[in-house]
Formats: C-alpha cells, structure tokens, sequence
C-alpha cells in the first residue's frame, strides 16, 4: 500500500527478507479507499494476488499470505482459481488469511450489500474447499472441472468477532485475530481447546505484532510471550518508506532467528 508499494521497493524488501531466513511475506487487501480515508495511502493498493503471484516468481523459499483477503469483495469462482493458480505457480507456498471486510465505502464501490457480508463469506469459503476436494465442480447449474488443483493452501479466518471465532472452529481452519495478547489469551487457549477436541489438534493462530524499535532482547522476550500464549506465527507490521528502512529490523531478525 502507499508510495512504499512501488516494485523496486517491495522486490528489494523480500529479498532481504529471504536472505535473512524469515518464514513469510504478507500483503494486505483493499480495492477501493474513499478520498476521505486514504492518509497513509495515498488510495494506491496492490491487488494482493496479483502481487503475490509477481513475488512468488522472484522467490524461491519464503511463504506467501494475504492477511487478510477479503472473499465478499470478489466472484467466488474467478476467485478461487486465482488462488489455485498462485498455489500452483509458487509451489505450495500460499497461506489463505481470509475475512468479512468492513469498509462500507468499499462494498458500495463494488455493489454488494455490506449486511450480507457474512453469508457471502460463508458460501464462498465453502465453495473454495470444494474445488480443492472434488473432482467435479458445480456452479449455477454447471458441472465442470477445477483444474489446477495443487495442495490447498492453509486458510486463516480473521478477525476479533465471536462470527470470525466460531467460522474459525466450525470449518477446521486457523484463527488471525488482531489486538492486545492480553485481550487474546483467554481466547486463544478456548480456540486450541476446542479445535483440539474437535479435530484432534489445535489449529493454529497467527497475528500481528509491532516492532517498534525494539532491542533484541526485548524482541525476544515479547516472541516468546506470543508463543507460549500459544500463537504459532507472528507477522511483524512496521511502518517504512524505503527498503533501507527494514535494514536495522532484518539485522535484529538476523540474531533473533538463531534463538528461535
């Protein structure tokens, strides 16, 4: 998003990023940012399958997510074969972050009804594991192939709502809340708890977390507070301008990887 989204920049982070050993890169998703709420923006946003399928091909190693791509915003069908696409072409490597959305402005520009959000969530999420499972599709009345049909990518249901809670548990998938792990940690032990007796494990959580100039030893302390709450991935959200501005924060990723 923003200036910093032009393709030197990017290229130039995620190749420190995977020289260094980070696990993977996340893209956030927005399609239509009213004039009135673009500070920090500028209103530019990438399409993030689009951007992931151009950074899959200069990477080799290093994971690829949305968190979080938002299925309301998009036709379930062209929808899911740009994400077997991308799973094919990156060789696995795609991680689903899903969601509802929010921003009204956003479903007005793309004229789906906001209240209906979640129901077209659900239907969609559904439709998307059935082309990973079947061997025939069916779409308005239409039977046909889905191909390619790689490995599913690990889905992540996002959000802080009970709704993105239960979706989460109901469907076998992981959970991506977003806040204060103070505000999470109750949370997260009842979503292991219950997704362990209900499917044999606990599925994974995955969220956000600051940097913010922090020391090494710092850093170290808050990554373990976040695992022993039991969250199994965290991405580092930072502010930058320039790719030189992830510098000081790969070296500490550098020394920190070795402890983990």
């Amino acid at each position: 998003m923003g200036p910093e989204s032009k393709p030197d920049i990017i290229s130039s982070v995620l190749r420190s990023a995977e020289n260094v050993g980070l696990e993977s890169a996340w893209v956030v998703d927005h399609l239509a940012i009213p004039p009135n709420d673009a500070e920090g923006s500028g209103g530019r946003y990438l399409d993030p399958l689009t951007v992931l399928s151009w950074m899959a091909g200069q990477t080799q190693n290093i994971m690829l997510g949305t968190g979080v791509l938002i299925l309301p915003y998009r036709p379930r069908l062209p929808l899911a074969k740009a994400i077997a696409s991308l799973q094919e072409l990156s060789s696995g490597r795609f991680i689903l972050g899903v969601g509802v959305g929010w921003m009204g402005p956003e479903f007005r520009a793309l004229g789906v009804p906001r209240n209906k959000r979640g129901k077209i969530f659900e239907d969609t999420l559904s439709f998307i594991n059935d082309c990973f499972e079947k061997d025939v599709m069916s779409s308005n009345g239409q039977d046909f192939i889905f191909e390619p049909k790689p490995k599913k990518p690990s889905i992540l249901v996002g959000g802080m709502s009970a709704a993105a809670f239960e979706r989460a548990v109901k469907v076998g998938a992981g959970w991506f809340p977003i806040g204060r792990l103070s505000e999470m940690k109750d949370r997260i032990q009842l979503f292991r708890d219950l997704t362990e007796k209900k499917y044999g494990r606990p599925s994974e959580v995955v969220t956000y977390c600051s940097f913010a100039g922090q020391s090494e030893s710092d850093f170290c302390d808050e990554l373990n507070s976040f695992r022993d709450a039991g969250i199994s991935r965290v991405i580092i959200n930072t502010k930058y301008e320039t790719a030189d501005d992830w510098s000081r924060v790969f070296e500490v990723f550098d020394k920190v990887l070795q402890k983990f």
